[in-house]
């Protein structure tokens, strides 16, 4: 038994990757699921894709790498957050579609609540902002659209969890109704202070509190497999978000250090300690990881559309046939153009949380084409992180009496192999862009929870020394340009927010 499981499940797909004693990895698998639009902003998985793809994955992995379960020690979950599922207790079945992070649903629920003056309590005890993006209402719409859900919720017939609680409980046969602390934190619903459930948010939400999961640490006991799903039981003991999750994997274990992860969306996370800190620049104040019972906070800017707008290219507008033809036509760019791409495609997330903005592009010409689409793209991701960073760095001296971040930004997630895409990271933040060699950074978060809480992996200072880097980003490009093109964003974010 020298293996970790770390299962990975993300919007776009589930992925199951297995690492070996030396936290190398062995074997991957992947496996794509339909995302179901209903509605003009309005995004759904259907819940028996997750737990298919995430149980077929893991065989797949474990069968690719010539091993059986008696060789692996112990599995780690990590997965898309916020994401809402509900079932029925007593046979596991969902009442409803999984209501995703990106929907945009419950924006009028949103706007009522800001409007009858509820947001600074909400910030004050769940540190989040009251945004579609969170799990509490989305769960309270299902309750109340969904015929007899409330009913069967206050009787007790019904559960509630984001993606990881229903992998544990269909992974341990409903014996294990739990989530970690990151995941419960972006909820809605979590004192992130006094760390429990609030009732004074489930009583604002109309949420019955029976039906939430108990919150364990990062590092726990989460119940063992079932012995028919892989040919014996396996002990599951890490769970964290994915945010979180690449925090861990990217070693950033001091306060005043950053990641930044390029999914589907982008999510760049600094460490501020064992102290929450209050942003004044509409960033979330969320849990970075919690050990041994102890949290320790970050501060959180969240993009919603970062390898989305790659996926855009592709299967919208068809002019890539993969993402890795968008370095080659960002490189062709016309240098005269300057086309701005704002991919509000489903509202705009940290620091401006416009849920109602829709996309725009700025600056086209008759002689815009494919190249400057692609280049705009690429740029709208650094544009945005910028963005984040600006606000993180303001925050982080108000908090420390003037005292700086780090300077260096850790990057990983799919978009973080484009080199033309750090490069111009860089460039735009002003700031060194470190690349570690292992991107998978997400999915070796969770493994390490899992392998340090079994006892095969090293303890948090150990592997800190494991990181690796693979290639530093240096900036090139002068401030006046900089400063120049960052003044054209900006214009354009506030062009689109007016529109």
């Amino acid at each position: 038994m020298s293996h970790i499981l770390a299962i990975d499940q993300g919007t776009t797909s589930s992925r199951a990757i297995l690492f070996d004693a030396q936290m190398k990895i062995v074997a991957t698998a992947q496996e794509e699921f339909e995302q179901h639009y209903p509605a003009s902003g309005w995004v759904e998985h259907d819940p028996s894709d997750l737990w298919s793809t995430t149980a077929g994955t893991c065989r797949a992995v474990i069968e690719r790498a010539g091993l059986t379960a008696a060789d692996i020690t112990a599995i780690g979950i990590t997965n898309q957050r916020e994401t809402t599922v509900v079932w029925d207790k007593s046979t596991g079945q969902p009442i409803h579609n999984a209501i995703v992070w990106q929907d945009r649903r419950t924006s009028d629920t949103c706007a009522a609540l800001r409007e009858a003056g509820h947001e600074p309590m909400v910030t004050d005890r769940t540190g989040l902002l009251l945004d579609p993006y969170f799990s509490g209402t989305k769960l309270k719409w299902i309750l109340d659209h969904v015929e007899g859900a409330r009913a069967r919720a206050e009787a007790g017939e019904l559960l509630f969890g984001t993606v990881d609680s229903f992998l544990i409980w269909k992974l341990t046969g409903g014996a294990v109704h739990a989530t970690d602390a990151t995941n419960a934190a972006r909820t809605l619903l979590y004192d992130i202070r006094k760390g429990r459930w609030s009732r004074t948010m489930c009583d604002l939400l109309e949420i019955p509190i029976q039906m939430l999961p108990e919150v364990r640490d990062c590092a726990a006991d989460y119940g063992v497999t079932r012995a028919d799903l892989f040919g014996r039981e396996i002990p599951i003991s890490g769970v964290a978000g994915d945010q979180q999750a690449a925090t861990v994997g990217q070693a950033c274990f001091a306060p005043g250090m950053m990641k930044s992860t390029y999914g589907t969306g982008c999510f760049a996370l600094l460490n501020t300690g064992d102290a929450p800190v209050v942003s004044h620049n509409r960033l979330l104040t969320t849990i970075a990881y919690q050990l041994d019972g102890k949290p320790t906070y970050a501060l959180e800017g969240s993009i919603f559309i970062a390898g989305a707008v790659v996926q855009w290219l592709r299967d919208g507008l068809k002019i890539i046939r993969d993402a890795k033809e968008t370095q080659p036509l960002a490189e062709a760019a016309d240098p005269q153009q300057d086309v701005i791409l704002v991919p509000a495609f489903t509202g705009l997330g940290a620091p401006y949380w416009n849920a109602d903005c829709r996309g725009a592009i700025y600056g086209l010409s008759r002689n815009s084409g494919p190249a400057e689409f692609a280049r705009a793209a690429l740029e709208s991701v650094g544009f945005q992180t910028l963005d984040l960073l600006e606000a993180m760095r303001a925050d982080w001296a108000d908090a420390t009496s003037g005292q700086t971040a780090e300077g260096v930004l850790r990057v990983d997630g799919g978009m973080s192999a484009s080199d033309w895409a750090m490069q111009f990271l860089s460039d735009i933040i002003g700031a060194p862009v470190d690349r570690p060699e292992v991107l998978e950074t997400t999915a070796l978060g969770a493994a390490w929870l899992a392998g340090m809480q079994a006892g095969l992996y090293p303890d948090m200072d150990g592997f800190a020394k494991e990181w690796a880097l693979e290639r530093r980003f240096a900036p090139a490009m002068d401030d006046a340009t900089r400063n120049a093109k960052t003044a054209r964003w900006k214009s354009a974010v506030q062009a689109t927010m007016s529109v």
